[in-house]
């Protein structure tokens, strides 16, 4: 990733590594990249949102998730190199195909153990990432887990993997999800309580104490693979959702490293001096209307909230102007780019929408699902206040836990809720959102083109194929309108003046092992 000083400007500077995976490390001239890392110390992290249990099934590989405590306890099989995008590997050695993505195999680094001392071998990630295609696992990543047919284990270091359907790119969807973590087989065994009490992979740190709502404490793993890392003695690791809060604590001394996601914040602690690393993504956050009930089985009421939808004003209301509303898919760095605008206002055409609705008996009325993280709420009543200035809608915002947003979003028990689709390679999220027989497709959307074209994107072999069937995804999405994108993803982290060694990969996933901290 990339040192900004001014928010805006360094995210431009990033794009020209939209496609390649990462953005590059810290630059030659930041303070944080001079000299050898310094070892020892403690980081006092905080993330956004607390684990339900430590199951990797169960985390998600994302910096707004818990991709930083995944990465700590697991470590990664693989990454996305910053400099090239290209995978780069860490406990594997190789994931490759010589069949066009119809079989793959996966070579271990010898000798890799967990922290209690077993062998971390190719059984080992046979059997978590057959237990993330399991449905009795509750994994949300049981898609991508599922795009493996069968595997074999070769030997103690070689798994080979063969495909329900070719998949060349089948390594971007490892990358940013749990199938990047592989835990101990006998320790996920002996049941939840005992996991979450002492969680075993072959990550950098290990579990030493988690007291729920408050902190987990982490350790350095000794037996860690890649010595000298992890550079670090202990992490403490705190949760708020609070987007103010988070960055106050940094800039007032009581963090060392705070995951963001709030544009307007981070240019807080920018402006205060503050290193600011910010990774660039395509898609973004979009609201999803559920098409399979009304009133957005009516493609005109999604047409009509598209049409109303100020997508600057929503970025004043959220991040104070200081958000990066989407107008197309792609950036303009991405092969896949086009310049087709998902939405366009036009408050004439939306009413005219609404009137044509209500005329027929089917006014829009709807109910917005949302919970106190800082931004999900400032979308929801920003969304809620431009709609009432329209006749014949109504938006009723109800608050409730991350819990019970999930219910709704596993259950598609609700009218419009925020939800995103952020990426580098489009591969597999855009199938994932957008495909009629995805589980996380969110919106019900379901459409013979559409599906038609997303599954050219994932099996074609070439960039010319793939932007070919991009094209029409895009196009669809256009005109079917199931979701309205709002803005990019801020994947950002901001850390104190003497940390070092920030280094993330696929959706914006710190790696804990590279940090290091100047006393």
């Amino acid at each position: 990733m990339i040192r900004s000083r001014r928010l805006r400007r360094g995210a431009a500077a990033c794009c020209a590594a939209l496609f390649l995976g990462a953005c590059a490390g810290p630059p030659n001239d930041s303070p944080q990249s001079t000299g050898d890392p310094v070892s020892g110390g403690t980081a006092r992290v905080i993330q956004l949102n607390e684990p339900r249990n430590l199951d990797p099934a169960a985390l998600g590989n994302e910096w707004i998730l818990n991709a930083f405590l995944g990465n700590s306890l697991y470590g990664t099989l693989m990454v996305n190199d910053p400099k090239t995008g290209k995978i780069e590997y860490k406990m594997a050695k190789d994931f490759a195909t010589n069949d066009g993505g119809a079989t793959f195999e996966l070579k271990l680094r010898p000798g890799l153990k967990f922290s209690d001392g077993s062998p971390l071998d190719a059984e080992a990630v046979k059997f978590n990432w057959d237990r993330l295609k399991d449905p009795k696992t509750g994994s949300q990543v049981m898609e991508d887990a599922s795009m493996i047919a069968s595997s074999k284990v070769v030997d103690a270091t070689t798994l080979k993997v063969t495909m329900v359907e070719p998949v060349p790119y089948f390594a971007q969807a490892v990358v940013p999800t749990p199938m990047n973590w592989i835990a101990s087989p006998q320790a996920l065994k002996a049941g939840k309580q005992a996991f979450d009490a002492k969680p075993v992979g072959a990550g950098p740190f290990t579990l030493k104490k988690w007291a729920r709502q408050d902190t987990i404490e982490l350790v350095k793993n000794p037996n860690y693979w890649d010595a000298p890392r992890p550079y670090l003695d202990r992490i403490t690791l705190r949760t708020s959702g609070d987007a103010h809060q988070r960055i106050n604590t940094l800039i007032s001394g009581g963090a060392d490293v705070a995951m963001d996601s709030n544009w307007g914040t981070t240019a807080k602690a920018e402006d205060a001096g503050f290193p600011t690393y910010v990774m660039p993504l395509n898609g973004g956050y979009f609201l999803t209307m559920n098409t399979r009930r009304a009133p957005f089985n009516d493609v005109r009421a999604r047409k009509a909230v598209a049409a109303a939808l100020d997508l600057d004003a929503l970025a004043m209301a959220v991040h104070n102007d200081k958000g990066q509303p989407v107008s197309t898919l792609f950036g303009k760095s991405s092969p896949f780019y086009s310049d087709k605008k998902l939405a366009q206002k036009n408050k004439a055409t939306a009413q005219k929408l609404f009137n044509e609705l209500a005329a027929e008996g089917k006014p829009v009325s709807v109910t917005y699902p949302a919970t106190a993280l800082t931004e999900t709420k400032a979308t929801a009543e920003s969304v809620q206040a431009q709609l009432s200035s329209f006749k014949n809608v109504d938006v009723k915002v109800k608050m409730g836990d991350l819990a019970d947003l999930l219910k709704k979003r596993l259950t598609y028990d609700f009218d419009i809720m925020t939800s995103s689709s952020h990426f580098v390679d489009p591969e597999p999220r855009l199938w994932t959102a957008f495909h009629g027989d995805s589980r996380r497709n969110i919106s019900g959307i379901d459409d013979k083109q559409l599906n038609a074209a997303l599954e050219k994107g994932r099996t074609a072999t070439t960039t010319e194929g793939r932007k070919a069937a991009y094209e029409v995804v895009q196009e669809r999405l256009i005109e079917l309108t199931p979701v309205v994108f709002t803005e990019r993803t801020p994947a950002i982290v901001v850390t104190g003046k003497n940390v070092g060694g920030v280094v993330a990969y696929g959706n914006g996933s710190l790696l804990p092992e590279e940090l290091w901290i100047r006393q």
